[in-house]
């Protein structure tokens, strides 16, 4: 049953974290919510992939005291394994994680990269109708010139699974134009039961790796295997591009930053601000200080003196154009 609008609910909310920088991404995702979201009653799940087979080194998080801070903050470490993917494509821990989550129980995934900056709890999610982000830019497919377009390559997927391709479309973008066709950025995503969503996921993605269709020859599947099974997903479950108002997951509410420069170089002034508030205790910062970007982006201040580099009313309009002004002035790093 759809859930009403105004409707507050409970739901998890789930994210990835190992060994290493998305350690630290998740404490800072952690101390975010909790900050700005002081009403969330649900469970803060941060997903850890375990040793195995398909880890060269083991991804587990080892740190004693970011696993207290953890604790501290209310957020639960749940193992999980990886049978397909691991160090060979990261990505897939997404698709992977998903089976160890509680069945049957709404969730929220978040890129570790991502800061809560807005109260969760007012985002009116309808677990029933699933959705992604939409700040995202055309990095696939790429058509080649005597090869199919858009049309064509996306038809192809939607037909291998037997998906209604027409209905998906934003007959409001022209023809061969990108947007007319789901196309999302992973970097969240939510469903009413992560096993449903999970199997589905999965299922596409793998067949997708193992047995595209002929039309995909010349496609590049690394990085982006999670970005063509994802709107497959969303599609099959009902779901769709316009299931949330605009402006509150990847603007209001959450910010997806990628890099620490990046965040300081282009995003708002409420996610600057949120992150140097939530990295200002010293129980927190004692840990934080042990990730060579965040000592020098927050606590010695470089971060701020990157962002004076942008005008943010007239930022440079390709992310490269932003990465190249701050490495050839020393503020780069990941």
């Amino acid at each position: 049953m759809t859930q009403a609008p105004n409707q507050r609910q409970n739901f998890n909310i789930a994210i990835v974290g190992q060994q290493g920088r998305l350690s630290y991404e998740a404490l800072l995702f952690a101390a975010s919510l909790r900050h700005t979201s002081p009403d969330f009653q649900g469970r803060l799940l941060i997903m850890e992939p375990q040793p195995g087979e398909l880890w060269s080194d083991d991804p587990t998080i080892k740190d004693a005291e970011i696993r207290t801070a953890f604790n501290n903050l209310g957020a639960e470490i749940i193992p999980f394994q990886n049978n397909h993917f691991g160090a060979a494509y990261p990505y897939g821990n997404k698709i992977e994680m998903l089976k160890a989550l509680p069945q049957g129980e709404p969730f929220v995934f978040f890129d570790t990269d991502t800061l809560i900056t807005g109260d969760i709890t007012s985002v009116p999610f309808d677990f029933d109708r699933p959705s992604a982000s939409l700040r995202r830019t055309n990095t696939w497919p790429v058509p080649q010139l005597y090869g199919p377009q858009y049309t064509g390559l996306w038809k192809s997927l939607y037909d291998k699974f037997d998906l209604d391709f027409e209905s998906s479309l934003d007959r409001g973008q022209p023809d061969e134009y990108w947007q007319r066709y789901l196309y999302f950025n992973a970097g969240f995503f939510f469903y009413r039961c992560p096993h449903e969503f999970g199997k589905q996921f999965l299922k596409f993605a793998l067949e997708i790796r193992d047995s595209p269709p002929e039309e995909l020859c010349a496609q590049s599947f690394d990085p982006w295997l999670d970005q063509i099974a994802l709107p497959l997903v969303i599609h099959s479950l009902g779901g769709g591009r316009d299931t949330l108002p605009a402006g509150l997951i990847d603007g209001q509410v959450s910010c997806h930053y990628r890099f620490l420069p990046l965040l300081y170089a282009r995003e708002n002034q409420l996610a600057v601000d949120t992150l140097e508030m939530i990295t200002a205790p010293n129980k927190l910062k004692k840990v934080l200080k042990g990730y060579e970007p965040i000592k020098r982006m927050v606590y010695q201040g470089r971060g701020r003196k990157a962002r004076a580099l942008f005008d943010q009313d007239n930022l440079p309009r390709k992310e490269q154009a932003i990465r190249n002004r701050l490495k050839s002035n020393g503020y780069w790093m990941r």
